[in-house]
């Protein structure tokens, strides 16, 4: 097998990736935590799915952050392409397979597990064989050492197929065993079977057949002689039965036709009357026909028109053409009548529309005409309004001359204003410009500030003043130091007394001085403030003078606007006016057409009522054509009737005399004795019949008990020849279960002396190819040769032929001890047992983490020689140096410290890049 092409989307740490692999070695390069490992695993898991994975989960699977992922990896094996896709996806808090699908030279098998099992099939190892043959995972390399002999013979013997030898052995023993339960239970159930034949043969069955069968015979003639007797007496029941039944239907019959004579009598006299009704109705429907001509004639009279009063077809044809001709002269009229019609509606509509716009215009005049007044009056309101605001602008303008009156050249021109400024300070009256109240105030509260600082440095200065004094008083007053018991006279403390009253009296005059000044400044500030507020009175009293000048200026311009519509409007009212008045002549105009084609409108009713007047009798001719001609359908249809129901009562009375004679015939054969003779014969028959069948019952119920004993012999005796074929059949069984149970023993002594045979020939062969890569790493080293016993024990060999324990080796050598072991396994494997088998290619990951530097050089010796040995393809992961100068293939990754996404870089190994640069 070898790994074409592998390809991550939000596998663990790599977000997008896509890495083709060559033959050879590849080395995959980069620093601890990259993401070298995990390109590995990507493969395994390809393969395997969740299997691969140990104790972790499909969730630790895709990138944190990430819903989704996939890896897809495309491998060759035995010569033959193939290519593995798996899609992974977070549904809630848990990820699941969303697309498993391997697809081969010849099919396509979709889940994971169904590829799992193809994988193992196909690699012929499971995942647990192939990180035990194929992949050293990081951590792992001294798996093979720590184990103990019986952990390492399992593995070794699931690696080479042995596992299933002692699967099939243990398979045999238990199908030794199954044939042994079933022969011991066959043998049981022969000696029963036997046992039950010989019961049934000291029975003497035949014997009590033949008995039985010869008392059926006689009860079965018994009943026969009965039945014969029963069906005699049946027939004479049947014969007597016919009689009455006869006597019964003769009786029936009588009566019968005695009510059928008076049924035909009674419709013949129904009938007669039928016809005399009729010949009524012949001679009434004759009068009404006569009475049809007369007021026929009449209309043909009032219309003036010859027709022949026995309405023959020419006539009938006449008038048939004139009520055409006069209803086609109606529609034609109607016609007329509907544009005549249609003329006045739209006339008049068309008049009614004039007049409804003439009122709509000169409402709209009205309303103009209101609009202008309305405006008129507004204009007179906004004109006092104006006036209003006028005379509230000039006391605006007052109060504000009013407020900065109170500001020094408040109503001057700037150069007085400049002069009084100037002289300002010369006064003692406070004097302000507009504008500078802010700035004035702020000098002022800096002023009192500084003053009421150097009022309270004074006051520190009076304090320390006034101690001292009191200080000098108090010695005064003693006479003594109080410390030193020396005379204060002359002392500085007193002699400096009268300096101090007087720096004290100097004091407090400078700081009663700063507390006026403070107390001035305080007026001062208050009457700024005054001046501020009238500033800012000032301001908003400008603003309000703005607005009030901008609203004075709207107004005027809506009174000059308002007037100019007040004109429009008088002006659109008098054309509205104008229009009005046309609109209602236009009308009155309108008016008197309509009134001409009302002329038009009687003239043509006029016309059509005489023509529906003509039309009338017309139709009624035509009317009284039809009725005469119904009359004389009726008329014939009558005396057809009369004839029919004469011919009807002449069969009626045929059948009445024929019914007559039948009755007396049945009367005259009624025989009473006959009838008492059959009652009698009847009565007879049904007491035998009774008595034989009680008989015949009891017989039947002997022979049945005799034949129901009967069957159970025969049945028994059908069950001595099924226990004899069984029997037969049983002991056939035991002879070949006897020779199957032959059989599993020897094979399973087979497969036991076979996996034996296989696991010496693998043990001497896997220590041969242990021993050929032992000897490349370590040449001419201490070590001579490795041991491997039938039990998979392990023993290292030094040149002075003392022996080790493999865990007596120090860590570097134990990992090279365990990857030559590993390697050798392999080689094993690659070879077969009976030829090459195309292997997965050899994984080594961080092999180097417990060597040091002169190990890592062995460790390179190691993967060389096993290229040369053959090894299509082999995927080394480290961060060392000196294995990326063992490469065939050099591939990087590098992990982003933003992103912490890892990245691919396909390299060029050192040698390669030597011979470039050469």
């Amino acid at each position: 097998m070898r790994v074409d092409r592998v390809r991550m989307l939000n596998f663990k740490c790599y977000g997008d990736a896509d890495l083709t692999l060559e033959r050879g070695v590849t080395v995959v390069h980069g620093v601890n935590g990259s993401g070298k490992s995990t390109l590995l695993e990507a493969v395994f898991f390809a393969l395997y799915g969740s299997k691969a994975l140990d104790d972790r989960t499909l969730d630790d699977v895709i990138t944190t952050g990430e819903n989704e992922s996939e890896v897809e990896l495309w491998f060759t094996h035995d010569n033959r392409e193939y290519h593995i896709e798996r899609h992974l996806k977070l549904r809630g808090d848990r990820a699941t397979t969303t697309k498993c699908v391997l697809e081969t030279p010849e099919d396509t098998i979709e889940g994971a597990r169904d590829v799992r099992k193809t994988v193992t099939e196909l690699l012929r190892m499971d995942a647990e064989a192939f990180v035990n043959c194929a992949y050293v995972r990081q951590g792992e390399v001294n798996k093979l050492i720590h184990a103990s002999p019986s952990e390492r013979q399992d593995m070794i013997d699931d690696l080479l197929q042995l596992g299933a030898l002692e699967e099939y052995r243990e398979r045999a023993s238990d199908a030794r065993l199954g044939v042994k339960s079933v022969l011991d239970g066959q043998r049981e159930v022969l000696d029963d079977v036997r046992s039950q034949v010989e019961q049934k043969e000291e029975q003497d069955l035949h014997e009590t057949l033949n008995t039985l069968e010869k008392e059926r015979d006689e009860l079965t003639e018994q009943i026969d002689h009965y039945e014969a007797q029963r069906d005699q007496a049946v027939e004479t029941l049947e014969t007597a039965q016919e009689v009455l039944e006869r006597h019964e239907e003769t009786r029936e019959e009588i009566e019968t036709l005695g009510e059928e004579i008076d049924d035909l009598q009674s419709k013949i006299t129904e009938t007669e009357r039928d016809r005399e009704d009729a010949k009524d109705e012949i001679r009434e429907r004759k009068e009404a026909r006569e009475e049809l001509a007369d007021e026929r004639n009449e209309l043909l009279a009032d219309l003036e028109r010859e027709v022949d009063p026995g309405a023959d077809s020419g006539a009938e044809t006449s008038v048939e053409q004139h009520i055409d001709d006069l209803e086609e002269r109606d529609e034609e009229l109607q016609d007329d009548l509907a544009d005549v019609r249609v003329s006045i509606q739209t006339k008049t509509e068309t008049a009614d529309r004039l007049r409804e716009e003439a009122d709509d215009l000169e409402t709209r005049a009205d309303e103009a005409r209101t609009d202008a007044d309305e405006i008129e009056s507004e204009l007179e309101t906004t004109e006092s309004e104006i006036g209003d605001r006028e005379e509230k602008l000039s006391e605006l303008e007052d109060e504000i001359d009013e407020l900065r009156g109170r500001f020094v050249g408040g109503d001057k021109d700037e150069d007085e204003d400049k002069d009084e400024d100037e002289d300002e300070d010369t006064t003692d009256n406070l004097t302000v410009a507009f504008g500078e109240a802010e700035t004035r105030l702020a000098e002022l509260e800096s002023d009192r500030e500084d003053a009421v600082a150097e009022r309270n440095d004074l006051t520190a200065d009076l304090r320390t003043v006034e101690n001292a004094i009191e200080e000098g008083e108090a010695l005064l007053e003693e006479g003594k130091c109080p410390e030193c018991g020396q005379s204060v006279e002359d002392s500085p403390h007193v002699d400096v007394l009268a300096e101090k009253r007087e720096e004290a009296e100097e004091l407090e005059a400078e700081r009663e001085t700063l507390a006026a000044e403070i107390e001035a400044l305080d007026e001062r500030i208050e009457q700024v403030e005054d001046l501020q507020e009238a500033e800012r009175r000032v301001e908003r009293l400008a603003d309000n003078r703005d607005n009030v000048e901008q609203l004075l200026a709207q107004k005027r311009e809506t009174i000059a606007d308002r007037r100019e519509q007040c004109t429009e409007l008088r002006e659109e009212a008098d054309e509205l006016e104008s229009d009005a008045e046309a609109k209602r002549e236009e009308a009155s105009e309108l008016e008197s057409e309509v009134d001409e084609v009302r002329v038009e409108l009687g003239k043509i009713n006029g016309e059509r009522s005489a023509i529906k007047e003509t039309l009338q009798a017309l139709r009624r001719l035509r009317e009284i054509a039809d009725e005469r001609a119904e009359l004389e359908r009726q008329i014939v249809t009558r005396r057809e009737r009369r004839a029919d129901w004469q011919e009807m009562n002449e069969e009626r009375r045929e059948t009445l005399s024929a019914k007559r004679d039948r009755k007396r015939e049945l009367e005259d054969e009624f025989d009473d004795a006959r009838v008492e003779a059959a009652r009698e014969d009847r009565q007879n028959a049904d007491t035998y019949i009774e008595q034989v069948e009680e008989k015949l019952d009891d017989l039947e119920e002997q022979r049945d008990d005799v034949q129901g004993t009967i069957g159970g012999v025969e049945e028994k005796l059908d069950e001595l020849e099924r226990l004899r074929d069984r029997l037969v059949a049983v002991e056939e069984t035991c002879e070949t279960l006897e020779s199957l149970y032959d059989e599993a023993e020897t094979l399973q002594t087979t497969y036991g002396e076979l996996r034996s045979d296989l696991r010496q020939q693998n043990v001497e062969t896997l220590e041969r190819l242990l021993n050929e890569t032992f000897d490349l790493v370590y040449q001419n080293d201490s070590y001579a040769a490795i041991d491997l016993d039938g039990d998979y024990q392990l023993t290292v060999y030094q040149k002075d032929g003392e022996s080790l324990d493999p865990e007596q080796l120090s860590g570097g050598e134990r990992a090279l001890f365990n990857l030559s072991l590993r390697c050798a396994i392999y080689r094993l494997l690659a070879e077969g047992v009976e030829g090459a088998a195309p292997m997965p290619p050899l994984i080594l990951d961080e092999p180097t983490v417990f060597l040091d530097s002169g190990h890592v050089t062995q460790l390179v010796s190691l993967v060389e020689s096993m290229r040369d040995l053959g090894v299509e393809q082999i995927v080394v992961v480290s961060h060392d140096q000196e294995l990326v100068g063992a490469a065939d293939s050099l591939v990087r990754v590098e992990k982003d410290a933003t992103s912490n996404r890892s990245r691919l870089e396909r390299g060029e190994p050192p040698e390669a890049a030597l011979l470039a640069s050469e």
